[in-house]
């Protein structure tokens, strides 16, 4: 990363960083792609064991991972402070907070897995391929938790592209565990939509290997790379990443679970629909890697220019992403919206769940809108390290806005599951609000100085 003077040049950066840090969701994002679409190829039941699997496994995970990248932002303000010596030691209690927490997941897996599910009342079918594929997956936490952590430390530097090109090379080899293990393909044992979390795992050992390898061996990244670090843990440094990381990894868990409860509320129906929400939602996913990109790219962004103490470049860095992240977001929930049963069609061979998708995706262009700015505003108070209050908000627009009025409109009005969709929408859309005028007090009260230093 390096300093600029203009609108285009901070346009320009915006964008070096953005488009492999999009490549690389995008590829991370396919692997869950090939799961759900290779599942639901096998057949409905799979796809709907695969679609609760995830459910559980997502809110776990991303809201775990989040406590993990405030690696990123911290970082970056270490960056642009020139503390090379405190970025390394961040770097190393990351790798050691991931072990911690990969190992707490695991533990509490083996005893409450079988659990849940069972108070979930699922047909058995989609009941045990939901339990299989969490154990399938389950083999790939470590690994996954520690590349989160190499990630974020490369992001905080701004070599995105490194991330990106590990994630590309991996592509292939997901594609090709899913392909024999879903399908029995070439000798292998026909697990089904189970088969998708072994295939998961072993691409999560691939790219935290290869991450590695380039940490230690290449430049910039090596002289951050101490063994000394290592040999000297202390719970200050971890709590200094705990501090920021739980109200991220809170904020994330309450956005992710929202939608995990609605998967499991919408499990009340009939598997047609649990497949055509889980269509629909990937869908949506899917594009929704281009705002989180930005947010990601944002974080970093307005870390290093905050940590340098150029609090105007840091505010005009925030709104172009807002302003970049909403525009996209209407354009492509217009094309949803023109092509939904086109798009409906990748998942299903089944008219019955393209129909049903098709008409999920009718909202999705509301969705997608609200999604992007409540997402990029949260990322820029995080380069901040304004993580408290945002975390409230997000609690209470997930909870007490996005489900009560989604289960309101889905059981006491004609629209069904229709209306979950409706009540996320409207709980996104106040929380992108809400954040954008906690931002606006932020960069007005407490980051609203004149002079910048200059490099």
């Amino acid at each position: 990363m390096y300093q600029t003077f203009s609108t285009k040049e901070k346009i320009k950066q915006i964008l070096v960083m953005l488009i492999p840090i999009l490549i690389t969701q995008l590829g991370m994002f396919s692997m869950v792609f090939f799961n759900t679409i290779m599942s639901g190829k096998y057949n409905s039941s799979d796809l709907a064991g695969v679609a609760i699997g995830s459910s559980i496994w997502n809110p776990v995970f991303t809201g775990l991972s989040g406590i993990l990248l405030a690696v990123s932002p911290i970082a970056a303000q270490r960056f642009g402070e020139k503390k090379g010596k405190e970025v390394s030691s961040i770097l190393t209690h990351g790798i050691y907070l991931a072990l911690i927490i990969a190992g707490l997941v695991i533990i509490l897996g083996i005893f409450l897995l079988t659990p849940i599910l069972n108070a979930m009342n699922l047909p058995e079918s989609v009941q045990q391929t939901a339990y299989q594929y969490l154990v399938g997956l389950s083999y790939g936490i470590i690994p996954l938790f520690i590349f989160n952590v190499l990630r974020s430390f490369i992001y905080a530097l701004g070599k995105t592209r490194v991330v990106m090109y590990i994630l590309l090379m991996s592509l292939p080899i997901n594609f090709f565990f899913n392909y024999v293990f879903i399908f029995g393909n070439w000798g292998f044992p026909e697990l089904g939509g189970a088969g998708a979390g072994y295939a998961t795992s072993i691409t999560f050992y691939l790219i935290a290997a290869m991450t590695a390898v380039v940490i230690i061996k290449q430049q910039p990244f090596s002289e951050f790379v101490r063994l000394e670090f290592f040999k000297e843990f202390s719970w200050e440094k971890v709590k200094e990443i705990v501090k920021i990381g739980v109200p991220m990894g809170l904020s994330i868990f309450f956005e992710t679970s929202m939608f995990a409860v609605v998967t499991i509320l919408i499990s009340k129906f009939n598997i047609t629909t649990i497949a055509a929400y889980q269509s629909a939602l990937n869908i949506v996913s899917f594009l929704y890697m281009i705002p989180m990109s930005i947010s990601m790219a944002l974080t970093v962004l307005v870390g290093f220019e905050v940590g340098a103490q150029r609090y105007k470049d840091a505010k005009i860095y925030s709104w172009l992403g807002i302003y970049l992240a909403a525009l996209i977001a209407i354009g492509a929930g217009l094309l949803v919206v023109l092509f939904r049963y086109k798009l409906a069609g990748f998942y299903s061979n089944e008219p019955a769940v393209i129909l049903l998708t098709g008409q999920f995706l009718i909202y999705a262009l509301f969705f997608m809108i609200s999604d992007a700015i409540q997402a990029t505003a949260l990322a820029v108070l995080r380069g901040y390290k304004d993580v408290n209050i945002s975390f409230v908000i997000t609690l209470i627009a997930y909870w007490f806005i996005c489900l009560p009025v989604g289960y309101l409109l889905a059981q006491y009005t004609g629209l069904e599951a229709s209306g979950y969709w409706i009540g996320l929408t409207a709980g996104l859309l106040a929380a992108g609000i809400s954040l954008s005028l906690r931002l606006l007090f932020i960069q007005k009260r407490k980051f609203n100085v004149p002079t910048a230093k200059t490099v």
